[in-house]
């Protein structure tokens, strides 16, 4: 019979418990405001806890077999298996997506766990061909040690198991610090965790409002030996200089600015159903949503009025209500961004063809906009809103142009089928991800990341459990 997994305490050396001070503060559905959990606000003080725990738990969790690590990720995966729907549900209620996107966060998420439970067991080393008769070189990879995830709301389950199944199938142990927009789903993966038989300390989670605090501990302990973070590259890159000061190691997945490139000979269809699946999943927030549509002039009078009827379809709604495609926006803040950003465009002479404002407190109408240039701010920054702003290019080398026109370089898309131009395109953009006739591009098995300063480092792939090793060079002599 499936458990309760909503959960109201952090998550620390095995133990559920409360802040030292008492303090909590209010989960709450971003649609309706109602208050759906209350959790503990955990201070530095615990966090430093946390990662004493997470240092002692290590060396026993890093001496296991590979497959005993394995099989622990095994029963974790089927256990969120069994309670998928409640997941999918709580993911819902915390971040306001629609349920059917929910569902299928929850399968991608899982994804990550099976991945990562069959990797344990392929990470290997390397012997090297000797230089001398009597030596024999070996490359050893050895877990990193303790490592701090710090996770987004956006994605408040996938973003949890692409960091931490690695780390823990690499034989590290973690500190979670998820979104205080999104704790629920966090410690509900906790529980699970704790039911599939992780030890005490391998996995700790810490909820709190005060992540300037906490985040500063996870990144400045001299017992952290890693820290993995997505969000803003703004917040990315403190992270990154408060880690320096103990020579960590980072992975960061941060802000994206995607161009979604449609040429004249594209499959006009299919060009469409790309640009709804990659720019208004999670109402627009997501960091490789399609933010700047650059369309080729020969087929932009069709391509524009096509995307508007598609767009025109998308019901905004609560999403545990049937047939909403678009929920609200996560807060006010988020909001107030979108307006501005969609203002910026209209005073710089861009034209709104549908959309452009809220739908009741929190929702934003799905906004069409063409005549955009580089100047305006809905080409320059992330927008993380359902906007879609539509560039017209004439040329190859403009639409390349346009394109790397950034300082992010996450993920880009092109609809073309010249082959020759699918080469072109694919090597000439300066991003770590490239969806070729495709709008959506992530999977467990494909390495996640950017390039510029949209990121270091690699989540996904046999690569996702390398970024939690050290690898050691081996020099056997006297043979």
């Amino acid at each position: 019979m499936p458990m309760d997994i909503q959960q109201d305490k952090a998550y620390i050396n095995g133990t559920w418990t409360t802040a030292a001070d008492g303090r909590r503060f209010s989960v709450k559905d971003p649609w309706t405001d109602e208050r759906i959990g209350e959790v503990p606000d955990i201070g530095r003080a615990e966090a430093n806890d946390a990662v004493i725990a997470a240092h002692a738990a290590f060396a026993p969790w890093a001496k296991k077999l590979a497959v005993e690590r394995a099989d622990v990720l095994w029963r974790w995966h089927d256990l969120v298996q069994v309670h998928a729907r409640t997941l999918a549900e709580l993911m819902t209620r915390e971040c306001g997506k629609p349920l059917t996107e929910s569902i299928a966060e929850v399968r991608y998420g899982n994804s990550f766990i099976r991945w990562s439970a069959e990797e344990a067991r392929r990470l290997h080393g390397e012997v090297i061909p000797t230089d001398q008769a009597d030596r024999r070189l070996l490359v050893l990879r050895q877990p990193l040690g303790v490592v701090a995830a710090i996770t987004p709301w956006n994605f408040p389950f996938s973003m949890i198991t692409r960091k931490v199944v690695p780390a823990l199938a690499a034989g590290c142990t973690v500190v979670l610090k998820p979104s205080e927009e999104t704790p629920l789903s966090a410690l509900a993966l906790a529980a699970l965790a704790q039911e599939a038989g992780l030890p005490a300390g391998v996995l700790n989670v810490l909820t709190t409002t005060d992540a300037q605090g906490v985040g500063e501990v996870l990144t400045t302990h001299p017992l952290v030996r890693k820290v993995t973070f997505t969000g803003s590259t703004a917040v990315g890159k403190l992270l990154m200089a408060q880690a320096a000061g103990t020579v960590k190691k980072v992975s960061l997945e941060l802000g994206g600015n995607a161009p979604f490139i449609v040429f004249d000979d594209a499959d006009l269809e299919a060009a469409v159903e790309g640009a709804m699946a990659s720019k208004f999943r999670n109402a627009g927030q997501t960091c490789v949503c399609a933010n700047r549509i650059l369309v080729q002039r020969g087929i932009a009078d069709r391509f524009i009025p096509l995307l508007a009827e598609h767009m025109s379809a998308l019901r905004i709604g609560h999403g545990l209500e049937a047939g909403t495609h678009l929920g609200p926006l996560i807060n006010e803040k988020a909001v107030a961004k979108v307006e501005r950003s969609v203002a910026d465009a209209v005073a710089q002479g861009a034209q709104v063809l549908m959309g452009g404002t809220r739908s009741g407190k929190r929702a934003f109408h799905p906004t069409l906009i063409v005549g955009v240039t580089p100047g305006m701010a809905c080409f320059r920054e992330e927008v993380f809103g359902p906007v879609a702003p539509v560039t017209v290019f004439d040329t190859e080398e403009e639409a390349i142009a346009l394109a790397n026109d950034t300082p992010y370089g996450l993920a880009a898309y092109v609809y073309t089928r010249d082959l020759a131009r699918s080469w072109r395109m694919g090597e000439a953009l300066e991003y770590g991800m490239v969806g070729l006739n495709t709008g959506l591009i992530s999977t467990a098995v494909g390495p996640f990341g950017g390039v510029k300063e949209s990121g270091i480092g690699r989540e996904g792939s046999r690569h996702a459990l390398e970024e939690f090793t050290e690898m050691k060079y081996f020099a056997m002599a006297g043979l």
